[in-house]
């Protein structure tokens, strides 16, 4: 396995903008997308995780995913 430098990883915002294209682009589901992310970069995924906690948007569009497979329980929404 390849060791990485700490310096190397990239600001959050790099990450928000790579995994939405990997969405884009690819038609990846997000939690896809970030564990395509996670093997293209040699990082675990525990190290992502930190940097999807300061993405909301991310954040949430995982959540939404997750609840959709029944990973996670419905949370309940408001009607529009």
């Amino acid at each position: 396995m390849k060791k990485v430098n700490i310096k190397s990883i990239k600001p959050i915002q790099d990450f928000i903008r790579e995994i939405e294209d990997f969405v884009q682009e690819s038609k990846l589901d997000y939690i896809d997308a970030v564990l395509l992310y996670c093997e293209k970069n040699y990082l675990e995924i525990e190290t992502v995780a930190a940097m999807i906690q300061h993405s909301s948007g991310i954040k949430a569009k995982i959540q939404e995913e997750a609840e959709n497979v029944n990973y996670l329980p419905k949370t309940t929404k408001l009607p529009i």
